[in-house]
């Protein structure tokens, strides 16, 4: 409708210029008020206020856990535990993001590996590495993943855990490439943007595969780091120990 009004503005302007001008002139001044006016409706058709708002909140929400700060990391070491009932299990990195050198380092071996030169070896031990980082920083992968995602935002959503209202972000990964393709992802925050509850579906299934909560934050270098997850209902945790910033 503001289309239109701005339309019908401009023609009658160009009507009472076309009166007063010989004819070619009038054939000049409205093949350039009709340019004119084409820009003007170009712009007001393809700027999608909405689309540009929930593009900025993948880079909101990841700012908001320090994603900002994340250039200046030149070291990142952290130790992936999981707890099951009476079973424990866990497995340390060190990455080294400007070069993608990363150390893996289990109970039984450790590995050293650049992902510009994975042998079968170390492709394998990196689907581990590319899961715990993705728990770690997951807001971080909101940025990184960009290109890769669709994305959409509910402002007023029931977590699924605590069952407050929340701020929903879905994001769905593409059907190729990637570790998780075609998976679902929702995150539950309030209005500081932090993660406090998210869901795991599976090839974007309706029912969640996983829920956890996001908890026990800690500001380690300028990075929010969520150390808990932990699933309702369930004997199972998943946390992280050692996590350090250089």
């Amino acid at each position: 409708m503001k289309t239109d009004a701005y339309k019908s503005f401009d023609f009658q302007i160009i009507a009472k210029k076309l009166l007063s001008l010989d004819k070619t002139l009038k054939m000049k001044n409205y093949l350039v008020t009709l340019t004119v006016i084409g820009m003007l409706s170009t712009g007001f058709t393809l700027v999608d206020l909405e689309d540009t708002q929930e593009t900025n909140i993948l880079e909101k929400v990841a700012n908001a856990n320090g994603f900002e700060n994340w250039e200046k990391v030149e070291e990142l070491t952290f130790t992936f535990n999981v707890d099951r009932d009476t079973t424990h299990f866990e497995r340390s990195w060190v990455w080294k993001p400007k070069t993608n050198d990363i150390t893996a380092i289990t109970a039984q071996s450790t590995l050293e590996y650049n992902w510009a030169d994975m042998d079968s070896i170390a492709n394998k031990t990196n689907g581990g590495f590319i899961n715990d980082k993705y728990w770690l920083l997951a807001p971080f992968q909101l940025v990184w993943d960009s290109d890769n995602i669709t994305h959409s935002l509910t402002m007023d959503a029931q977590a699924p855990i605590s069952k407050k209202p929340m701020q929903k972000l879905t994001i769905v990964y593409g059907n190729e490439g990637g570790y998780t393709p075609g998976d679902a992802y929702d995150f539950y925050f309030g209005d500081d943007l932090m993660v406090q509850e998210w869901v795991f579906r599976k090839s974007n299934q309706e029912e969640p595969s996983m829920m956890t909560t996001w908890e026990d934050y800690e500001d380690i270098n300028g990075l929010k780091v969520a150390k808990m997850h932990q699933m309702p209902a369930s004997n199972f945790k998943l946390y992280f120990t050692g996590v350090s910033v250089k």
